[in-house]
């Protein structure tokens, strides 16, 4: 009646087939991504971007681990955003010195530095300790179609 409840029936924490692995960095392979910004919006490329570098978009993933991969980011001069916000939006950047505070909008930054507007975007989206300090230097942005890494062969995300 109550054979099912016999010891054989019930597994020991040694016998079970798996195991929680946890990426180190001998174990992770980082790979390269590229990613065309023509005619994308800004926030949707820089959450895709943003989820590469980290390395969220693999079952390996470790939070305390850099398991992201490569991201570069062409055609930085042809992002859009949604609505009035290339104008309406304001870019604060302080250096630190009194008056040194200066205010740009989305289109002012993307005339005169495209590549400025996507990293402010992704880098905002990235952890602020050491390690998203890593895994910013993976990101490469171009303001034309052309990029020194094609020798890495990154492939183009969907």
């Amino acid at each position: 009646m109550h054979s099912f409840f016999n010891r054989k029936n019930f597994m020991s924490v040694k016998q079970l087939s798996y195991k929680t692995k946890h990426a180190n960095v001998s174990t992770v392979k980082h790979e390269w991504w590229l990613i065309d910004a023509e005619n994308k919006t800004l926030g949707r490329l820089a959450t895709k971007a943003a989820t590469l570098l980290m390395g969220k978009h693999k079952p390996s993933f470790t939070s305390h681990v850099d398991t992201g991969d490569y991201v570069v980011v062409i055609n930085a001069e042809k992002v859009v955003m949604t609505g009035k916000k290339m104008d309406a939006k304001e870019i604060v950047t302080y250096s630190g010195y009194p008056g040194g505070k200066k205010i740009a909008s989305p289109r002012e930054m993307q005339n005169s530095h495209p590549e400025r507007l996507i990293e402010y975007a992704i880098r905002g989206m990235l952890p602020k300790t050491r390690l998203g300090d890593k895994m910013y230097r993976k990101l490469h942005i171009y303001k034309g179609s052309e990029h020194p890494h094609t020798a890495n062969k990154p492939k183009p995300v969907k």
